[in-house]
C-alpha cells in the first residue's frame, strides 16, 4: 500500500494533470475541436460523454488519478505487492486528495 508521502505526491500529480487537461490554455485547441465535434451531433450520448469528461475536473481527475497511480505502481515494480482491491482504495484516496487540492485552489480564487 502507498504511504502518506506517496499519496501526497500522487495527489499533486493528479491535480496538476487534471488542470492541464481541463483548464490550461495549451490544450485549448484540442478542447475546441472536441466541442466543435460535439456541436455537429449534440444529441449523441457518446459525444456528450467525451465533452463532459474533458470539462469536468471531477470526471477527468478520477481517470488522471487512476492513470497516475497505475503508472507509479508499475514503474516502481509495486503493482503485485497488493491485491487489486487495495489498489482500488488507493485510487479513491489519490483522487479524493487531488479533488481536495482542487477545491482548496478554487477557494483561493474567490478571495
Amino acid at each position: 500500500m502507498i504511504n502518506l508521502v506517496e499519496l501526497a505526491i500522487l495527489a499533486c500529480a493528479g491535480y496538476r494533470g487534471t488542470q492541464l487537461l481541463v483548464h490550461d490554455s495549451i490544450l485549448d485547441p484540442v478542447r475546441d475541436r472536441i466541442d466543435t465535434w460535439f456541436q455537429k451531433r449534440p444529441e449523441s450520448k457518446a459525444r456528450e460523454m467525451v465533452l463532459t469528461l474533458i470539462s469536468c475536473v471531477y470526471c477527468t481527475g478520477w481517470w488522471v488519478s487512476g492513470a497516475t497511480l497505475a503508472a507509479y505502481l508499475l514503474a516502481a515494480g509495486r503493482w503485485h505487492e497488493a491485491p487489486l482491491l487495495v489498489h482500488g482504495v488507493e485510487w479513491l484516496a489519490v483522487a479524493g486528495a487531488a479533488v481536495a487540492i482542487n477545491r482548496w485552489d478554487d477557494s483561493l480564487k474567490d478571495h
